[in-house]
């Protein structure tokens, strides 16, 4: 097609992609051929969407999207709209995502640009070049997520393709970082440094991020996909969160499987949807933890619901036919049976340490330390990656370790330079240590950058964080986790104290219904509703009750808040609460 101007390729392709879906459209009654499924790797998806046509059924949009053209043979659109300056429209919004571009309007007038970074670790090197692509393209910051990544925001329509070439450059390549695709993998964040650690999870991340990469079927999934690994470290990965994850045990001698360490597998967790991750009564050598999540991912590409996005997680497949039929059919795709051990027969998990992420902490190389440093609800400026890539490279070994909690880690710091690093941290602005309530806030973007939130949680975070802070003086770790809609990026369910964005009122002020005692790991609950309709300005007060509450109350310093919310009625803790405006309107 050289003879054609890309305008004239663009219209093209745009053309043939509406007769696709208007023919698909014509057979939804009737059921499709099979000469409609491609004979390439993503034949699987399109069988799977002909068993759904075949039964009268229609596909959601999305679907009918994919079956028209391929997310990832689209970089001649994106390039052609590039050059004209254009963001995409309809669905083409939601193909764009595969390429980690997410057009934020009406929220913004721009793109978000998610990376994708094994094990949340990145060199100084490639921090200080996604600073310098967030300065120049970008709106001058990224943020840190719960997913151990970072996304730059404010991207304009020119600047895309700029910014992943930049990015492939870097090695940072973020194909599948967004829509229906597995999210970034995570694991320890202080993997290969932690005294405590079972396994060092990186190489179990490259290997699985680096599959994902180079399968073409596991793109376009029926929804997002989410895949963890714990090692056993002192900061949790929240694994538990995770459509897959896996932990690592220690199996002694004279036990069903070999002594050693293996990895239990569970699958479901979404907390947003009310579940954790359910065990699956098996256990794994490292070694094919990888085979065994492609393995549940293609039965999740079978059997997911292609026609309602909102039971397409993976979590409504065990609900319909359960953990044990979900096995089976993994087992018949890996054409092997998988060990099975009793949870009994596995020892305990070494303790997470809920401030583990934050401060100054021992490494398991003698003589150096890693320093964990507080992020304002998880914002980094330009400037401040420049300096934290200067540090880890100057103090330290150039690794910088993002976690869940939305803050990062430096390692490797020798300890007689653990006193210069804390001068630097502080010198651009940010915390090596932090009051409990601000380490322990968690935030998604808000409306500022999120059409879907209802509320700008960055900002009331801090709000909460500068009026709880002067008035409240904690000496146990609190988690605060504002999340701004029903997708729960912030997983407001198990924090301490959750907070989901509504719209209160007549006028609509920005607000939120308030959640206590959610949990994770050996503590994992989901949070009771406390109080629904709280205007977002009356919320920092409402906090600052519940915690002095907790601490006058609380049932000797060793209970924690999750112990003492769980302890409490609902009712009661309402009652703690009574002088917060919210309430005592």
């Amino acid at each position: 097609m050289d003879e054609f101007s890309e305008e004239q390729k663009q219209y093209l392709q745009g053309l043939a992609s509406g007769v696709a879906i208007a023919r698909l459209h014509g057979r939804a009654g009737r059921g499709a051929a099979a000469q409609d499924a491609p004979a390439g790797p993503e034949r699987i998806h399109f069988e799977a969407q002909n068993r759904f046509l075949a039964e009268g059924k229609k596909l959601a949009a999305e679907e009918q999207a994919k079956r028209a053209k391929h997310p990832l043979d689209m970089w001649d659109e994106l390039r052609a709209r590039a050059r004209k300056g254009e963001f995409p429209k309809g669905t083409d919004v939601f193909l764009t995502k595969f390429f980690g571009l997410f057009y934020a309007a009406p929220a913004q007038d721009s793109y978000m640009c998610r990376l994708r970074l094994p094990n949340g670790i990145l060199t100084a090197h490639q921090l200080r070049g996604v600073a310098d692509l967030a300065e120049r393209f970008g709106g001058g910051y990224s943020h840190v997520t719960t997913r151990a990544n970072l996304q730059i925001r404010e991207v304009g329509a020119r600047d895309a393709l700029k910014v992943l070439t930049a990015l492939y450059e870097l090695g940072i390549v973020n194909r599948g970082s967004g829509a229906d695709n597995i999210r970034n993998v995570t694991g320890d964040a202080t993997a290969g440094i932690s005294p405590q650690e079972l396994i060092d999870t990186r190489a179990l991340c490259r290997d699985m991020h680096y599959t994902i990469l180079n399968h073409r079927e596991l793109y376009g999934l029926p929804r997002k996909f989410n895949i963890a690994f714990d090692g056993g470290g002192p900061i949790a990965v929240l694994e538990d969160t995770n459509d897959i994850g896996f932990t690592a045990v220690r199996v002694g001698e004279g036990k069903t499987l070999p002594a050693g360490i293996h990895f239990r597998v569970a699958l479901g967790g979404t907390t947003g949807h009310g579940d954790f991750a359910r065990d699956l009564g098996i256990a794994i050598a490292p070694e094919q933890c990888v085979p065994v999540a492609v393995a549940i991912v293609r039965v999740f590409i079978e059997h997911g619901d292609r026609t309602d996005r909102t039971k397409a997680r993976m979590k409504y497949i065990i609900d319909r036919h359960g953990l044990e039929w979900y096995l089976a059919e993994v087992e018949k795709v890996l054409g092997a049976p998988l060990p099975r051990l009793p949870l009994s027969e596995c020892e305990p998990r070494p303790p997470l340490e809920r401030f583990g992420h934050v401060g100054v902490h021992p490494q398991k190389q003698e003589g150096f330390r890693y320093v964990g440093i507080a992020l304002p609800v998880g914002r980094l400026e330009a400037a401040q990656m420049k300096g934290l890539a200067r540090i880890a490279g100057q103090y330290g070994s150039g690794d910088i370790r993002l976690t869940v909690w939305q803050n990062l880690i430096l390692s490797d710091i020798p300890e007689a330079q653990v006193d210069a690093v804390k001068r630097e941290i502080e010198a651009l602005g940010l915390a090596w240590r932090a009051a409990s309530v601000r380490a322990g806030m968690v935030a998604c973007t808000g409306n500022t950058g999120c059409k879907f939130s209802a509320s700008d949680t960055k900002r009331h975070a801090m709000a909460i964080a500068d009026y709880v802070e002067p008035r409240v003086k904690l000496d146990a770790p609190v988690n605060i986790h504002l999340t701004g809609c029903h997708h729960s990026c912030a997983q407001h369910y198990i924090g301490d104290i959750g907070l989901l964005a509504c719209k209160v009122g007549d006028e609509g002020v920005e607000g939120y219904h308030v959640y206590v005692g959610g949990g994770y790991g050996a503590r994992k609950e989901l949070a009771r509703e406390l109080v629904r309709d709280v205007p977002a300005d009356a919320a920092p007060a409402l906090i600052e009750r519940l915690l002095a509450g907790y601490l006058e109350q609380r049932s000797g310093a060793n209970e924690n808040f999750q112990q003492f919310a769980q302890r409490l009625s609902v009712e009661a803790l309402r009652a703690l609460a009574q002088h917060s405006a919210a309430l005592a309107a």
